[in-house]
């Protein structure tokens, strides 16, 4: 047990002090000048540092570009008050000792606000609401309530809510053990669960999630929270930062760079199911290989990531290079007869042949969506119009024009593709009629087998 010590003050000689100095501040000449808030001492130094961890869902590095999804709403942040941002990433346990020391000006790294946490920092309005979820391996028994964790062994991070919520199951006569980890993010304790290293853990719905198409082994069993908010923390009593981070939430929830954002690093997965996902971990470890060399080499001559091309081969052919479509596209990146005499090749069945032509395709495709500022979305424009073409998702960013929606967005295009099905948007348009939600899946299938090819190789 901790004991504090604290020194107590008579109180007849605090009483005479504390009058001497109540007088002298009544009969100063002026009030002393008031000091600048935290805020403006943020944008005179020209930075804010934001404290995290380093996990997929956070912030890391990735092709010497920084990601993740606290990463991306941090410097979407520091762009809204006009200063640079700064990441430092602690243990975890230090992480909230550095704010209380002004070692960092707010926590953004997935922190859910609970009150043993409100206690010693202030929280700013929640970005997300999840659910805390036991984590187990998919032929694992069945657990359907609290009481069938009885006789399980649950590995969780030290210092987490993940810890209080099981504990307090444990004094309420839940009979498993608890193992304390430190510094150990979830994704990693979800992989661990995947290889049968660990029985299970706890993470964050919005986590496991996103980490499903990685891991198809495992399951979501119970959860075993109410709705958690997660937010920002600052320094206790730092309001006027507090203010700002508020003011900046309210705004990017008006506006969809939150939904924008959050689709990036949690959306809707279910796309592919669990024996999608297997399949797909299977082949590439099959079929991949004998590619490998031939798509690095076409995809660095014009500068895509040669995941990126792995991924959208195996949504056209799944690495098979006699693959035929009834509407006539052959090979490993299906390609029209059109786009053979465009791209100058003969035999749309050869493997190199058929990759040069459509990499050289996708790349001429994303040149002519030069208007498109952000490099992200422009590639998912790109990639819609390798599936559903050019011109008709020219016609889906025309109907946005037309509602007034932002034209330079994926989460904006994603909802008006489909609308290209219905009469009475598509005898509007110059293209016409289109299957739109095919490009949808298609660009999000591909994100999907990216994503999990980043992570394996």
């Amino acid at each position: 047990m901790r004991f504090m010590m604290k020194t107590i003050t008579p109180k007849n000689l605090l009483l005479p002090l504390l009058l001497i100095l109540s007088f002298s501040h009544f009969i100063s000449c002026s009030p002393p000048p008031p000091r600048n808030s935290s805020l403006d001492r943020i944008r005179e130094r020209g930075r804010i540092v934001m404290i995290t961890q380093k996990s997929e869902n956070t912030y890391y590095i990735y092709r010497d570009r920084p990601q993740g999804f606290e990463y991306e709403l941090a410097a979407e942040f520091a762009d809204f008050i006009g200063v640079d941002l700064e990441v430092v990433t602690p243990g975890w346990m230090e992480m909230f000792t550095m704010l209380e020391q002004g070692r960092g000006d707010f926590v953004a790294a997935g922190v859910a606000s609970v009150p043993s946490r409100e206690k010693r920092m202030d929280f700013s309005d929640p970005y997300l609401t999840v659910r805390q979820e036991v984590i187990v391996k998919r032929d694992s028994s069945r657990i359907k309530t609290v009481r069938d964790l009885d006789g399980r062994t649950v590995y969780v991070r030290a210092g987490t809510s993940f810890q209080e919520t099981l504990a307090g199951l444990l004094r309420k006569g839940i009979k498993m053990e608890l193992v304390l980890v430190p510094d150990v993010s979830s994704d990693e304790l979800i992989r661990q669960v995947a290889d049968g290293e660990i029985d299970a853990t706890v993470a964050y719905s919005n986590v496991a999630l996103g980490t499903r198409i990685y891991y198809p082994e495992v399951k979501t069993a119970i959860p075993i929270s109410q709705p958690l908010p997660l937010a920002w923390a600052v320094q206790k009593g730092n309001r006027d930062l507090l203010e700002a981070i508020n003011d900046f939430l309210t705004m990017v929830k008006i506006d969809g760079t939150l939904d924008e954002i959050s689709l990036r690093y949690f959306g809707d997965r279910d796309h592919l199911n669990n024996f999608d996902l297997k399949a797909f971990h299977r082949n590439i470890e099959l079929y991949l290989p004998q590619y490998r060399r031939m798509i690095r080499e076409v995809a660095r001559t014009y500068g895509f990531d040669w995941r990126l091309i792995a991924a959208m081969i195996y949504q056209e052919s799944q690495f098979d290079p006699e693959a035929r479509s009834h509407t006539g596209v052959l090979g490993l990146m299906q390609v029209t007869q059109r786009t053979a005499e465009e791209m100058g090749i003969e035999d749309r069945m050869d493997p190199e042949q058929s990759i040069r032509a459509g990499v050289g395709y996708l790349a001429g495709l994303y040149d002519w969506f030069d208007d498109i500022e952000d490099e992200e979305n422009r590639l998912r424009f790109a990639l819609a119009s390798y599936n559903v073409g050019y011109g008709h998702v020219r016609d889906a960013q025309d109907i946005l024009r037309e509602r007034g929606d932002d034209t330079q967005t994926w989460s904006s295009l994603r909802e008006s593709l489909p609308l290209l099905r219905m009469p009475e948007f598509y005898r509007e348009t110059r293209f016409g009629y289109a299957r739109g939600t095919e490009p949808v899946r298609y660009v999000e299938n591909i994100l999907t087998y990216y994503d999990i090819l980043k992570k394996k190789i």
